[in-house]
């Protein structure tokens, strides 16, 4: 990590426990850089887009955090979905301690202008997640897993952020079933598609170039 990005990393989580009441704004990072010594000129420079510099700057932490704590598992024994549920978990538990602050980052990602930026982050963790369960795949499926753990990153997330279970037991199941709905559909699709293989093909009788 080159000296910038450790400083400005420093300057994000030590601007954290003012996120819940100020926000991610700029006036919140020149308080917790000015807290480390640097100018607000330094500061503009380190975040010259203000809000969404810091959350980027956030959510690559946390990434970070939850690659090193898992390459930590011996995740080598467990199953796929046990891995990925582990992923999920563990990124959500770093997060824990700043759950306000998430709510707050969420709530900022969702303003229209911020949806290609939540997107690009939402993949970002995701992508980290498989990796570290091992996935090496090239081909569509690679998408195709980003996809749908995508959505159930997302919407765990949003339950979690309400959770009052001792150790977030109720995220824990509710991540459960989201994984075992996600992993229905591929059988659904091949039961479709075998169920389609059935039927009679209604432009079997078709003059090649009639459609």
């Amino acid at each position: 990590m080159s000296s910038d990005s450790a400083a400005k990393q420093k300057i994000v989580l030590a601007m954290l426990p003012d996120v819940p009441f100020e926000g991610w704004g700029r006036a919140a990072l020149r308080r917790a850089a000015a807290k480390l010594g640097h100018d607000d000129a330094e500061t503009d420079a380190f975040f010259p887009g203000g809000a969404r510099d810091a959350v980027t700057v956030f959510s690559a932490w946390a990434d970070a955090e939850t690659e090193k704590t898992l390459a930590k598992k011996k995740l080598e024994t467990l199953k796929v979905r046990e891995r990925i549920a582990l992923g999920v978990k563990t990124r959500l538990d770093i997060l824990t301690p700043h759950r306000e602050a998430v709510r707050r980052m969420l709530a900022f990602l969702a303003l229209p202008a911020n949806l290609p930026l939540a997107a690009k982050l939402l993949y970002r963790t995701t992508d980290m997640i498989w990796f570290a369960a091992g996935d090496r795949s090239t081909d569509f499926s690679f998408y195709t897993k980003r996809g749908l753990l995508g959505g159930v990153y997302a919407s765990t997330t949003l339950f979690w952020l309400d959770d009052k279970s001792e150790g977030g037991q109720k995220t824990s199941e509710f991540l459960g079933r989201r994984i075992n709905e996600v992993l229905q559909i591929p059988k659904i699709r091949a039961q479709i598609k075998d169920r389609l293989g059935g039927l009679p093909n209604p432009f079997r009788f078709l003059r090649p170039g009639a459609v």
